[in-house]
């Protein structure tokens, strides 16, 4: 008996299960042979068959929705007639059950649902499996119903009384036809709630609450009612879509609903309110740490605080209420609360709440110190303060290994590689101990690359002999990423030596990110300390509204049936959401290698399916991403407009803040579309904003670094300040070799090879090309191998007409992967340069020849006028000119010298009102 009080404790039956109930009588009515009215096909009797079932796996969440959120959305995936005929049908049956014994007969009808164990099925016979899902929730709602003493079924009809009274008082005029009596319907519950058996009721429910207050010296946390709750969060800013807009009232969102509307309050007049379990609560914090990482942004600061210390104040014992305050904070850059509240967290919990771990081998839990040292150090790590982190981490792994504990040891080898990886530190002499390494005790001296490989490695391992799946996915994703950028060398400098070339490996990358992918397949054999009830509910809703196609980059076309139509093209999953995560991190490492490996397409469809198939389960960091990677190629292959269009609709989805990924993106835009347009002092002005974003810290922010150097440099140069030009590429090349960026190095060869080409010093540009093309083989830099490819031929023409043809054969070796993998400017550039080697050659008669050199710059110039690159279309245009001229052809030559007086014009007199792109600035 104690076990069944027990189930029925956590499982309830509810005014909601109650009309999930009567959807299911709809669905599979009693000894019906056919699919019932009024479903005409088999698809949208199935379509309801799956959001029911959705609504059976979302229906422990915090709070239930209410029933005009119900009908909306048996609005959204019926059509018109049909979900009038199921609202109608739904609202009429709960109306009609006014009394105990009507309640007592519909759960004796809906037995005749579930097929009987001989029950002969014939065809086309709709009946449920007792087995089945949808069989096992009603069962469970049939029981919890059977359970019930008469003073909770009581009840149970005054909560529907008003379950339907709130819709009623909201409802269309076309849906109040026939609901005229529903306040006498509420009176008629209101004398079954008045009678003497509600006060013994409360009273047990009082005994049972000071019992368990003896037994255990604390209330149990689903004793606790979150009424106090619904009232806190007035200042949160929640989007209203067109089904909220009918109603005044703001209500409480389910766990599978937007998470943007999760947290808003519902001012219930009644003051009913369903008691919740601690695995309830526990979801709900769950839920909403995930949407603290997906979108940061949509939640307010003050507002969710409120809610958390509400919920501090309820149940103290709830110490993971500490954490989520810890995660609002640090989503939000208040280092110091975040500092507070992780060690108010460890403080009260002392770590033991809320993490998987596997038990020390000598059974010492106490204390947890070193999954402080190790939460501490990420927070160090999110705040830019990279010294300080490795030191807290260092202290995690000593402290690790005094307590035998490999599973976080595993864990913070892994967060060490990764703030190596990310951040520039030049020597951690001084700060990573010699416990660790094993080569520190033999005297060997290894750089940080070394030492970045050295703990990838043992990472890996132990995440592989303790089973940790997503942690060992995890680390393949890091070591695909060290070996994409970094040559191997030997570890050790004395020995026997075999012979090695020192160039990365594209299939060890490709291997390392297959093995990462396999988590897909066994993801399910990863223990956890917590279990949530329903945490797989979320995404069943969300799956099936999603509609056909892709989406992004879509304009709203204004018509009144392209957004509003739900349309089922996804099946419903439940694969956790950490491990779609880390498989569409995989993804956007693809597309980062495909795009250093020089293949366009391949960048562009691995992007897309990221963007495609893992928005919902992936970060907001990596969606972003996804979409930065999607509009550069759109700039690079469409030209400026497309992609400053593909921006403003990122923009809305990615709010720029500091240092926004979004924010970096449209400033790197900017800036190239300035220095095409002659507008020298608005791209300087991009490039201060671009460098401001990164952090003052040494190391930190190194990539917005090199970029607002690589930028300022190349301004300059496009100013002909090539003494300035060349002292800012020289430092960041200085830079670069320091903190062991080889790949940017290759990209600071060649523009110093640019500047001395065209400050007309082309013997100095050329060791300058060499050395940039010998970095792109080591590293498989494909496509920028083609671009120094043309540098390099661009110089030995500066050197004189007698250097045409080896120009020629560089440029025609560079062509296939230029005219195969290459945006508008590298192919213009390829045209232009190859028409010069043309031109410059002796043995080249343009007389005969002269469609070779004028196909070419045509299809320049109608690609640099997609850029508006002024510069290079005024020297494609020049060079038509001249031919038209040889050729005496003198329309042409007038046609061709006009265009290029306008973009010189252009080049020299720039017009910022005239360009609507500018405006975006």
């Amino acid at each position: 008996m104690a076990g069944m009080l027990k189930q029925s404790g956590a499982f309830t039956i509810t005014p909601h299960k109650v009309s999930l109930c009567i959807l299911f009588k709809i669905y599979a009515p009693p000894g019906q042979f056919s699919v019932p009215f009024p479903f005409v096909s088999v698809a949208q009797h199935n379509r309801l068959g799956l959001f029911l079932l959705a609504l059976t796996k979302s229906c422990d969440g915090i709070l239930e929705p209410k029933l005009d959120e119900l009908i909306h959305q048996l609005r959204m995936i019926s059509q018109d007639w049909e979900a009038s005929w199921l609202i109608d049908q739904l609202i009429s049956r709960l109306s009609c059950l006014l009394s105990p014994e009507d309640l007592f007969n519909f759960f004796t009808d809906i037995r005749g649902i579930l097929a009987g164990p001989e029950t002969s099925l014939e065809d086309d016979q709709v009946i449920l499996d007792p087995n089945s899902n949808l069989g096992i929730f009603l069962r469970r709602c049939i029981l919890s119903f059977n359970l019930l003493p008469f003073e909770g079924v009581c009840h149970l009809l005054t909560n529907i009384g008003i379950y339907c009274k709130e819709e009623f008082s909201s409802c269309p005029p076309y849906e109040e036809t026939g609901l005229d009596d529903s306040s006498n319907n509420l009176e008629t519950y209101s004398e079954y709630e008045n009678m003497d058996l509600e006060n013994f009721f409360y009273e047990k429910v009082s005994e049972e609450i000071e019992a368990r207050k003896e037994a255990s010296e604390r209330v149990p946390f689903h004793l606790h009612t979150p009424n106090a709750l619904l009232s806190l969060v007035d200042d949160i800013d929640v989007p209203a879509d067109s089904a909220s807009k009918q109603s005044d009232k703001v209500r409480v969102a389910g766990p599978y609903e937007d998470p943007q509307s999760s947290m808003v309050h519902d001012s219930d007049p009644s003051g009913a309110v369903f008691l919740r379990t601690n695995w309830q609560i526990q979801g709900y914090l769950q839920e909403q740490a995930d949407n603290i990482e997906k979108n940061s942004n949509a939640i307010s600061l003050n507002g969710f605080e409120n809610i958390l210390q509400q919920l501090q104040k309820l149940a103290p014992e709830l110490h993971r209420v500490h954490f989520l305050s810890y995660l609002n904070s640090l989503s939000h850059s208040d280092y110091f609360a975040a500092l507070e509240y992780l060690h108010c967290y460890f403080d009260y919990s002392a770590g033991k709440e809320g993490f998987d771990f596997v038990p020390a081998a000598g059974g010492n839990s106490a204390g947890r110190y070193e999954i402080a040292s190790l939460c501490l150090g990420m927070m160090h790590f999110h705040f830019g303060h990279p010294k300080l982190a490795l030191e807290v981490l260092t202290e995690a792994v000593r402290v690790s290994q005094q307590h035998s504990n490999d599973t976080c040891l595993a864990y913070t080898l892994a967060a060490i590689s990764n703030l190596l990886f990310e951040n520039g530190i030049s020597s951690t002499a001084g700060i990573l101990g010699s416990s660790y390494s094993p080569f520190n005790s033999m005297g060997i001296s290894l750089s940080v690359q070394q030492q970045l490989f050295v703990l990838l490695r043992g990472s890996l391992k132990r995440a592989e002999n303790l089973k940790l799946k997503r942690l060992l996915a995890s680390n393949h994703l890091a070591m695909a990423k060290f070996e994409l950028t970094h040559v191997q060398r030997p570890l050790l400098s004395f020995g026997p030596k075999s012979s090695m070339k020192l160039t990365t490996c594209p299939v060890s990358v490709s291997k390392e990110l297959r093995s990462s992918s396999q988590l897909i397949s066994d993801f399910s054999s990863e223990s956890s300390a917590m279990t949530i009830d329903g945490a797989f509910s979320t995404t069943w809703l969300r799956d099936l509204q999603k509609p056909t196609g892709s989406l992004i980059f879509c304009q709203d076309s204004g018509s009144g049936n392209s957004s509003n139509v739900p349309q089922f093209c996804a099946q419903p999953t439940s694969i956790p959401g950490s491990v779609l995560q880390v498989l569409g991190s995989s993804y956007i490492l693809r597309a980062t290698a495909w795009e250093l490996y020089g293949s366009t397409p391949m960048a562009r469809i691995n992007a897309l399916v990221h963007a495609t198939c893992f928005a919902d389960a992936s970060s907001s960091s990596d969606a972003a991403l996804a979409y930065i990677k999607l509009i550069q190629h759109l700039a690079v292959f469409k030209g400026y407009k497309e992609a400053f269009s593909a921006l403003k609709i990122a923009e809305e989805k990615f709010l720029s803040v500091s240092k926004s990924q979004i924010l970096l993106l449209k400033l790197q835009l900017l800036h190239e579309h300035a220095l095409h347009g002659g507008r020298l002092k608005l791209a300087q002005k991009l490039c201060d904003e671009l460098g401001v974003l990164a952090s003052p810290v040494t190391g930190v922010d190194m990539e917005i670094k090199t970029e607002a150097s690589l930028r300022h440099a190349r301004t300059l140069l496009a100013a002909k300040q090539f003494r300035e030009a060349a002292s800012v590429a020289h430092s960041l090349f200085c830079m670069c070799y320091k903190y062991n960026l080889q790949v940017e190095n290759a990209s600071v060869l060649l523009l110093l090879a640019e500047i001395h080409k065209k400050s007309g010093n082309a013997v100095l540009g050329i060791p300058y090309a060499l050395a940039s093309l010998s970095f792109c083989i080591s590293f498989n830099l494909d496509l920028l191998k083609a671009s120094a490819t043309l540098t390099l031929a661009e110089l030995w023409l500066s050197l004189g007409p007698s250097h045409a043809t080896r120009a020629l054969n560089l440029v025609h070796g560079a062509f296939p992967i230029i005219l195969g993998h290459g945006g508008l400017e590298l192919r213009s550039r390829a045209y232009i340069v190859e028409a010069k080697c043309y031109l410059s050659d002796t043995n080249f008669n343009v007389f005969e020849d002269y469609n070779l050199v004028i196909d070419s710059l045509r299809q320049a110039s109608e690609e640099l006028r997609l850029l508006e690159f002024h510069e290079l279309a005024a020297e494609a245009f020049y060079l038509m000119a001249m031919v038209y001229d040889k050729l005496g052809k003198l329309e042409e030559r007038e046609e061709a010298a006009t265009s290029f007086q306008q973009h010189i014009s252009a080049l020299n007199n720039p017009q910022d009102h005239d360009d609507p792109l500018v405006s975006i600035y």
